[in-house]
């Protein structure tokens, strides 16, 4: 990345409050309200847990725990009832926003957006609900994402970093001894894969599911990205080169499958998992996936386009956020404090195969010989950039990013004028 699109990137991530301000004043945790003691027994209070169910998602190993961990919570808070509600992960944004719009929000809730809520001053900041070393425990890449005005809001959970994932086994039989670090090398992977009969040499996942992820970590790869000094700017020389290299040297030729716009993750996941697929950008629920299925794999960082290092990971997360209408800000803060401050935090990361986003937690894993297919993802989780999901605007952008994306990489399309498009969008960057 050049010295000046560094300088844009750190610009633009200050002034939308994705960029770090500290722990913030000391916490007002405990000088809530804490009234409406809605429960049936006295005084007891009732919190409303919103959370996500991902039953059994393709190449997920992400289990429900959360019974387990409001049953721990209760025993050491009696006074404080939990009440769960699930709603399938693809559902929870629409419920929620639904239930805030009918003027049921939930006392916590998980989900994919906060900064629409944020602005809208229904949620509680970091620093009213924990403490100064349990808000600095955060990895400090994960908690600054969560940033809106320079104000912590989104809390992090269930976190990623994705790797290239390729399969040892075609590598073997196409004479490759490693996997690519650099574009070059990874064409040329792609090339002998596909001269062995890989339907899929490299999964190119630009399919209306998650594209906005593949595309940032080749952007990033690219030296480019989404933002600059006022707002989205799709629209760069570094975007268009990238977009204009994977049209021509990977889909052209058609070393990215039959349709990489339409390839989806769950499809680029099971194409993977049944040996139709050389290489792709994926997640660590993909480690217990393969492994049940027997297939020889390995991962590595993705590649910058020249080579020589790793390029900068995507950083992938759910959030947790608290709202103001149920007056629980002390409540709230305790059942959070308890979720991130105990070994709860180590049980929603790696134990799924996601990972723990705070210092303490990924240090216990990282020490954990049990967890070892999980550390070279932790060690990459300080560099994550994310996407500027501290925008009120970003759901309406990943949405064209989805629809769009897949275009520019088809025979005949135009980079720049897709990415043109999603400048359009929201101009102000808001």
């Amino acid at each position: 990345m050049s010295e000046a699109r560094a300088v844009r990137r750190r610009h633009f991530l200050r002034t939308t409050g994705l960029a770090g301000a500290g722990a913030g004043a000391l916490a007002l945790t405990g000088c809530g309200s804490g009234d409406g003691g809605d429960g049936a027994d006295g005084d007891k209070v009732t919190l409303d847990l919103l959370v996500s169910s991902y039953d059994k998602s393709v190449g997920a190993s992400i289990g429900d725990q959360w019974d387990d961990v409001v049953r721990a919570f209760e025993k050491k808070h009696p006074d404080i009832h939990v009440e769960v509600e699930r709603v399938p992960f693809l559902k929870i944004d629409a419920v929620l926003a639904r239930r805030v719009k009918d003027g049921r929000a939930p006392d916590i809730a998980q989900g994919h957006l906060f900064a629409p809520y944020a602005e809208d001053r229904l949620l509680y900041p970091a620093e009213r609900l924990f403490d100064v070393p349990t808000q600095a425990n955060f990895i400090r890449s994960f908690a600054d994402a969560g940033r809106v005005d320079s104000v912590q809001y989104g809390i992090p959970i269930l976190a990623s970093t994705p790797r290239l994932f390729y399969n040892t086994g075609l590598f073997e039989r196409a004479g490759l001894t490693g996997p690519p670090r650099s574009w070059a090398e990874l064409r040329t992977a792609a090339q002998a894969l596909k001269t062995i009969g890989v339907p899929t040499p490299y999964a190119l996942q630009f399919g209306p599911e998650a594209a906005e992820d593949e595309l940032l970590a080749w952007l990033l790869s690219g030296g480019g990205g989404y933002s600059g000094i006022d707002g989205y700017d799709f629209g760069t020389t570094e975007n268009r080169s990238t977009l204009t290299w994977l049209r021509d040297e990977l889909a052209g030729p058609g070393l990215a499958g039959a349709d990489p716009a339409k390839l989806t993750r769950t499809q680029a996941y099971a194409q993977f998992l049944g040996g139709r697929a050389g290489m792709l950008i994926a997640h660590p629920v993909l480690l217990g996936a393969a492994d049940k299925a027997r297939l020889p794999y390995a991962h590595a960082p993705f590649p910058l386009k020249e080579g020589n290092e790793a390029a900068p990971p995507v950083g992938l997360n759910d959030w947790m956020m608290a709202f103001k209408s149920g007056g629980h800000v002390e409540e709230a803060g305790k059942f959070l404090t308890f979720l991130y401050g105990t070994g709860s935090a180590k049980t929603y990361g790696g134990a799924q195969a996601t990972l723990p986003v705070t210092v303490t937690a990924s240090d216990a894993l990282r020490a954990d010989r049990s967890q070892r297919k999980l550390w070279t993802f932790v060690d990459q989780m300080p560099d994550a950039e994310f996407h500027p999901v501290g925008l009120r605007s970003w759901p309406k952008v990943r949405s064209a990013v989805r629809q769009r994306i897949g275009e520019a990489v088809t025979p005949g399309g135009e980079p720049a004028r897709v990415l043109e498009s999603l400048d359009q969008i929201s101009p102000a960057g808001v």
